[in-house]
């Protein structure tokens, strides 16, 4: 489960980041995860009080928005799911597409307990 890996890197780059700033707890921490990506949401929120013990983000919470895996159709110019559509455009049925989003992982915001600076 790569997974374990990535809040593993996710918990130090977040450290990394209040030590920087002087922040000593850390109350929520924001993901985005692309729907089209490997990694499975379930075993984020899962492990990650594991990966968290110990450390200044132990009992924060996680909170993670998922991006659609968006594609764009070469054919007519149509932006759609890929995975809803299983790869085909809806409009035209042409499988000739650009993938737009959904393979992201990003850190996007980092929340410090009340009282931190």
């Amino acid at each position: 489960m790569h997974e374990v890996t990535i809040l593993v890197e996710l918990v130090k780059m977040v450290e990394s980041a209040a030590k920087e700033n002087n922040v000593a707890m850390i109350d929520t921490v924001t993901i985005q995860i692309g729907q089209l990506s490997s990694i499975v949401p379930r075993y984020m929120r899962e492990y990650y009080p594991n990966t968290t013990e110990g450390t200044i983000l132990e009992g924060s919470k996680l909170k993670i928005e998922m991006i659609p895996g968006n594609g764009l159709c070469h054919h007519c110019d149509k932006v759609f799911n890929v995975a809803k559509n299983k790869g085909k455009c809806p409009i035209c049925k042409a499988d000739d597409w650009e993938l737009l989003s959904g393979k992201e992982f990003n850190l996007k915001e980092i929340i410090v307990k009340e009282g931190q600076s």
